[in-house]
């Protein structure tokens, strides 16, 4: 029988931990950056401050809301709805850094593609959950393509064709791994995703090789050395900043590659400067809890009384560390660069919202595990 728990103090504290990290790694970042820019050292980090004062008091509402309340189909169809009507606004929008991926009210900007994940996550485990229940009561194929896997994937790929166009591939391929990722747990055979792949990845090649500045990415991957000065200098940059940080790092605030040597210091690369800063250490700290993220998410997948819940935590668990896995990968140089920010500690305000929002729910799958 399922009993009411206390929350998971594991979860809710490692969470607590990266932001606070990420607080601190931004200003180190971004002191002298903002100082140059704007006049004022702290900007980033009151900015950032912001958005986790929001996120955090979402993260405490939604865990005080039962999660089964998100599996109403009025919920689910509303969030699909709006964030779809987003990710289509923004092509309406002017241009913010070449490329159509925010919606800005004012000074302030929101990005629907990182609404997009949990939404994908909700829907998904939605219909799936309602699948399993329409199973126990008649008979039911879930290999049947139009009647089940069709409408399960559809939504998707209408979601990662509106983010391509945007244009962000990285997200995308995110997105589609979030999707596989509950796919598979909840049961779809490895025939269709092996169909999936079959069919995604002569896409991921066109859209790799006839796009100019992803194709020089791909060839900075490859042979960083060969244009050290344009493709392959940010990828040269976070890796001097990782192996200058030696064991113990150079301490904090210390960091030269911030010093206008290393792009996007605060956002998808401040995993080089903790590397940096904190050493070898920092970065085995940093990963450590994400681990820990991971272990508790799991369990409150595995301890979920009901498929929905069961699905949404895995799902938000995936979203977390799949997109920290993605950032490390990029910042040490084992996959062409992409920008994914590192949850909870990359600036940036929709990526912390949305990761904050969802650890609420996940705190709040937990407190109903089955005893």
């Amino acid at each position: 029988m399922p009993r009411q728990v206390e929350n998971d103090r594991w979860l809710f504290g490692v969470t607590l931990a990266l932001c606070l990290l990420g607080a601190v790694m931004i200003f180190s970042a971004s002191a002298v950056t903002a100082e140059h820019q704007y006049g004022r050292p702290y900007i980033f980090l009151l900015r950032q401050s912001a958005w986790l004062v929001l996120g955090i008091a979402g993260m405490f509402a939604l865990m005080r809301v039962d999660y089964r309340r998100l599996r109403e189909p009025a919920v689910v169809c509303t969030a699909v709805c709006v964030v779809l009507l987003m990710l289509v606004g923004t092509f309406f929008l002017d241009k913010s850094h070449a490329t159509h991926r925010w919606i800005k009210f004012g000074p302030v900007g929101i990005q629907p593609s990182e609404l997009a994940k949990l939404t994908i996550i909700l829907y998904l485990a939605w219909f799936l959950d309602m699948k399993r229940r329409a199973a126990a009561q008649m008979e039911f194929n879930k290999e049947d393509f139009l009647q089940n896997i069709l409408p399960a994937v559809g939504p998707i790929l209408i979601f990662v064709m509106l983010i391509v166009a945007q244009p962000d591939l990285g997200t995308s391929v995110d997105i589609v791994l979030i999707a596989t990722a509950i796919l598979f747990v909840a049961g779809l055979s490895w025939k269709w995703l092996l169909v999936g792949a079959a069919g995604a990845l002569p896409v991921l090649y066109l859209l790799i090789s006839h796009v100019s500045y992803r194709q020089a990415r791909l060839m900075a991957f490859l042979n960083p050395d060969a244009d050290p000065l344009g493709a392959g200098f940010q990828l040269l940059q976070s890796l001097i900043a990782v192996g200058s940080g030696g064991f113990t790092g150079v301490g904090l605030m210390e960091s030269k590659q911030k010093l206008f040597y290393l792009p996007e210091a605060h956002t998808d690369f401040i995993y080089a400067v903790i590397c940096e800063e904190l050493g070898f250490i920092g970065a085995v700290i940093v990963i450590g809890l994400f681990g820990l993220y991971a272990w508790r998410g799991i369990r409150a997948a595995y301890a979920a009384p009901d498929s929905f819940g069961r699905l949404l935590a895995l799902g938000i668990t995936a979203m977390v560390i799949f997109q920290a896995l993605i950032n490390f990968v990029v910042v040490l140089g084992l996959v062409p660069t992409k920008g994914i920010p590192l949850p909870f500690i990359s600036y940036g305000g929709s990526n912390v919202l949305v990761m904050l929002l969802a650890t609420g729910v996940l705190l709040n799958i937990s407190q109903q595990a089955e005893a």
